[in-house]
């Protein structure tokens, strides 16, 4: 079982978590001269973007990107990508170069191939990752029953983002997405998964029992990805 480690406040989880991936970043800096981050969206990363955009690192070497995105412009709500400009890429971060996975092409396929084409170009590897769960146990937007699960889980297959089709008869996603698959975070140099409150904790190590065909989160474990494990009980 992969360990928990919990924190007494929000603010010590937040702190906690922005700095395991200033540090990773930075060290890449410095080793590379350059390094890719990619995080989540929703409420939950919102703190931690807050502490992680005041460390002390060379931000105009860093690419900034996404997990997974809906398929919606910036000028919509539902945007991962506003708020990711909103809370990471302020103050000293906002020098980074941001690469959107949406794009405004035919279909999400097409946008999807466009994005994995600009990640391949930033040398095809993550070097820090911060993802967040959902209460059905999705990560990124690989979510269980999803048409698109066995590939985004398929672990051999060259580091990628694909296109999520929306769910049918109530199934998650209520619209289409893209998202990033498993090899990307097997493949990273630090992956982060930040959860809160009781629910999100059980919801985890019962997902982390599960089969690796069909539960993201024992995928992320079966395939031996750098992962660290933070957990506050606040909410």
């Amino acid at each position: 079982m992969t360990t928990i480690e919990v924190f007494p406040t929000a603010a010590a989880w937040a702190e906690a978590a922005a700095a395991r991936l200033g540090e990773t970043l930075g060290a890449a800096v410095l080793d590379k001269g350059r390094a890719v981050f990619a995080g989540a969206g929703g409420s939950t990363p919102s703190p931690i973007y807050a502490d992680l955009a005041r460390i002390d690192l060379d931000w105009s070497r860093v690419v900034v990107t996404l997990v997974d995105e809906r398929y919606v412009p910036e000028t919509s709500p539902d945007s991962n990508a506003a708020l990711m400009k909103r809370t990471l890429l302020t103050g000293p971060a906002s020098v980074a170069r941001f690469l959107p996975l949406y794009a405004p092409s035919v279909t999400v396929d097409r946008a999807a191939a466009e994005a994995s084409k600009a990640l391949a170009a930033q040398g095809g590897r993550l070097d820090a990752v911060l993802l967040g769960m959902g209460e059905d146990g999705h990560v990124c937007s690989i979510f269980p029953q999803s048409p698109a699960l066995k590939t985004l889980l398929t672990p051999d297959l060259k580091p990628a983002v694909y296109g999520v089709p929306a769910g049918r008869d109530g199934l998650a996603p209520p619209q289409e997405r893209l998202s990033i698959n498993l090899p990307y975070l097997a493949a990273a140099g630090r992956v982060v998964l930040a959860l809160t409150g009781a629910k999100k904790r059980a919801v985890f190590e019962r997902e982390a029992q599960g089969d690796p065909m069909t539960h993201p989160i024992a995928a992320l474990i079966a395939a031996k990805t750098p992962l660290e494990v933070l957990w506050t009980e606040a909410v």
